[in-house]
């Protein structure tokens, strides 16, 4: 198939009227949808008129689709909470759900590491707590250098900070997404 004139100016017309490029394709005959948005673009046409036929919006009623689970109005497992649309950095604060108390943080006082117990990196052993304490790459970065528990590179509080639970990780992560 080539594109003679007359089936370009047909082209051009339908196109004007707003018509889509699978009707168009269909009202020429032999060629594809892809073939006339190709022909189209390399035209350069554009501003299509809108389409002669738009399909009116229906109202849509509750009873039109089926109610899913957790959405009735005896549910209340999953709280309302309004949908945010675009930058989310300055959207409201969503309320936490009150569940189970979290596991308490260490104490401040258990995480304070005496200076003889620190080492750098190349003191660190088997045996020793490898929890990274400052900022890499400056003079005052350091590790923790406790005992470390068998089998884990951390002492004891370090360990209860890295590792956590799995229930509380699921239950942070869901009021993340909140």
């Amino acid at each position: 198939m080539s594109w003679t004139d007359e089936r370009v100016e047909l082209l051009k017309k339908l196109w004007s009227e707003g018509l889509s490029a699978s009707q168009i394709a269909t009202e020429l005959g032999e060629v594809t949808r892809n073939a006339v948005i190709g022909k189209v673009h390399r035209l350069g046409l554009s501003g299509r008129a809108k389409s002669p036929t738009p399909a009116p919006a229906r109202p849509r009623s509750k009873t039109d689709r089926p109610e899913r689970p957790g959405t009735g109005a005896g549910d209340l497992a999953r709280p309302h909470r309004p949908a945010t649309i675009g930058n989310t950095a300055l959207a409201a604060e969503p309320e936490e759900m009150p569940e189970e108390a979290p596991a308490p943080a260490p104490k401040a006082v258990d995480n304070v590491v005496p200076m003889a117990q620190r080492c750098t990196i190349m003191n660190l052993t088997e045996s020793t707590c490898r929890w990274p304490l400052g900022e890499p790459g400056t003079e005052s970065f350091h590790f923790c250098g406790g005992k470390s528990n068998p089998g884990t590179p951390y002492c004891t509080v370090h360990a209860r900070m890295a590792y956590q639970p799995v229930q509380d990780r699921r239950r942070d992560r869901r009021l993340a997404f909140l």
